[in-house]
């Protein structure tokens, strides 16, 4: 059975912001359990289907496979290297926004550091990384990308990143557009109503997927402590 890994953003445990996100997508990552939907949204089974398998995250570096002679252990080990040398980075408030056919959150206003961790993260880890398969490009529907979008896909596996990159939090799968009005107001009353923190990113998570499961946290790794 394949065994991938990612490289993401997860809320702080306990944290309201994590409270809404499992909820909503009815699983947990941390755990590897299901969650109960809350009621009164609509269908919310319906319309997160595909999220639910990778949880409520951030990708900061999307899903790989090892290379040949790269274990599991160098990936804790390197990715742990990388959050011990960064400082925490305050993304502030997040908002419910289409992204193309999906609903994701977002930050109100970006800072550029988080831009460079992202890229960071895509970089350090990159030489662990096994070349994506044909089926793997493919995934990816190259024929969609422009030519920047194609180089960046075929060098480092995934093209949203560098400039490409924008943070966000998927909340559901690609929506039809006469409902996407109506899930967008329905899931940012909610957001709004779960009175969320301000995010600050002072952890990375590894996460593991075997096969077509559900993925699941392997390890949280904390920012360095000099920075606090």
């Amino acid at each position: 059975m394949t065994r991938r890994y990612a490289l993401y953003w997860l809320p702080a445990p306990g944290s309201r912001l994590e409270d809404f996100g499992r909820g909503v997508l009815g699983y947990d990552n941390v755990s590897g359990e299901p969650v109960a939907q809350p009621e009164g949204l609509g269908d919310l089974a319906a319309i997160n289907t595909g999220a639910r398998v990778y949880g409520f995250h951030a990708t900061l570096k999307a899903p790989l496979r090892l290379a040949p002679g790269a274990t599991e252990a160098d990936l804790v080990v390197a990715a742990r290297a990388l959050a011990a040398a960064h400082p925490p980075v305050a993304v502030g408030p997040l908002r419910v926004a289409a992204l193309g056919r999906f609903l994701a959150l977002v930050p109100e206003n970006p800072p550029p550091e988080l831009g460079l961790l992202a890229a960071e993260c895509v970089a350090a880890l990159d030489s662990l990384r096994a070349p994506l398969t044909e089926a793997e490009r493919a995934k990816r529907r190259p024929e969609r990308l422009d030519p920047r979008g194609r180089a960046l896909l075929d060098r480092w596996g995934y093209p949203h990143v560098f400039e490409a990159f924008r943070f966000h939090m998927t909340l559901t799968d690609a929506l039809p557009e006469p409902d996407r009005d109506g899930w967008h107001r329905r899931l940012a009353e909610a957001y709004a109503a779960a009175g969320p923190e301000p995010v600050v990113i002072d952890a990375i998570c590894l996460l593991t997927q075997d096969g077509a499961g559900p993925f699941r946290l392997l390890a949280r790794l904390p920012f360095g402590e000099s920075y606090g």
